[in-house]
């Protein structure tokens, strides 16, 4: 989905969060990186040097697993991280805020927002009409019909009786000649259609994907495998994988790329406990991964 989307429906949703909630002074949401929504209060500068603070502690506590929520508290007031799906919500308050109201209020209004977002889009992209072109006629044979139409107002009566005897004594040859023309066009409707290779299944080993608040419907792949997948399939969109194990358990689930370096190219797949235990396996064994192409 398009970041424009998410940015209409989540900028008015913040700004209702700080009606609701005067004791926030500033709050924006980003995702991978980019901030899709800000309210009235926030300057793109503050916002900027928090995202780039964020990727400096992610990358030092990435030992600690996935981070779900960032707390950072001063005199002058506080400031909240949270993930939400694969967003994440910045929330500037004072001492004074009421800490759980703000976290049950945001924590409510922001998903329910985003899965309103992707519906609207999925709506949208449904329902859009499909439209051809008709070709139009060139000029010269529309001209060439014309002239044969004016030449031909007062044919020959002995011509029109020599071309009405060739037509009756040789019928086969008119109907042959008129039969090949169907051949072509059904090569190149058939060729029209576009083939969409199958899934390429990639053998992994399995390690332990743990830390705090680690989702447990996400794994986590190589870079490079997730680069392949894209360059194959093009615009198509790849949210979810499936996983096999060797004894026939299988799984679908979501996908990210591992963030250490040192990781990257071993061919291994970092997997949640707790999808460990669903495809009956642990840690060292091996698996197979593919995506699922929507």
């Amino acid at each position: 989905m398009s970041n424009e989307v998410y940015a209409f429906a989540l900028k008015s949703t913040l700004n209702e969060i700080q009606n609701a909630c005067p004791d926030v002074t500033s709050n924006f949401i980003f995702k991978d990186g980019e901030i899709l929504a800000k309210d009235r209060n926030t300057e793109e500068e503050n916002a900027t040097q928090t995202l780039e603070a964020f990727d400096a502690i992610t990358e030092r506590a990435d030992p600690l697993g996935e981070i779900e929520n960032i707390s950072i508290q001063s005199a002058e007031g506080k400031v909240n991280i949270a993930a939400m799906n694969d967003f994440y919500l910045t929330t500037v308050s004072s001492n004074e805020a009421d800490e759980k109201y703000v976290n049950t209020l945001t924590r409510v209004l922001i998903p329910i927002v985003i899965k309103l977002s992707e519906k609207f889009q999925s709506a949208s992209i449904e329902n859009e009409p499909i439209t051809t072109v008709q070709p139009e006629p060139e000029e010269d044979d529309a001209e060439k019909v014309t002239d044969e139409f004016i030449d031909d107002e007062t044919p020959d009566e002995d011509e029109a009786n020599e071309n009405e005897q060739s037509y009756e004594e040789e019928p086969e040859e008119e109907t042959a000649a008129t039969e090949p023309y169907n051949e072509p066009v059904q090569e190149s409707e058939i060729d029209d259609e576009p083939l969409i290779p199958d899934p390429p299944v990639t053998q992994l080993i399995v390690e332990n994907l743990g830390g705090l608040l680690v989702p447990s419907d996400t794994i986590r792949v190589d870079q490079e495998i997730i680069n392949q997948w894209n360059e194959l399939y093009g615009d198509n969109k790849i949210n979810e994988v499936e996983v096999e194990a060797l004894n026939g358990k299988t799984t679908r689930c979501k996908f990210k790329h591992i963030k250490k370096s040192k990781d990257t190219g071993k061919g291994i797949i970092k997997m949640p406990e707790k999808m460990q235990l669903t495809l009956e396996i642990a840690a060292g064994e091996l698996v197979t991964v593919k995506p699922i192409i929507e």
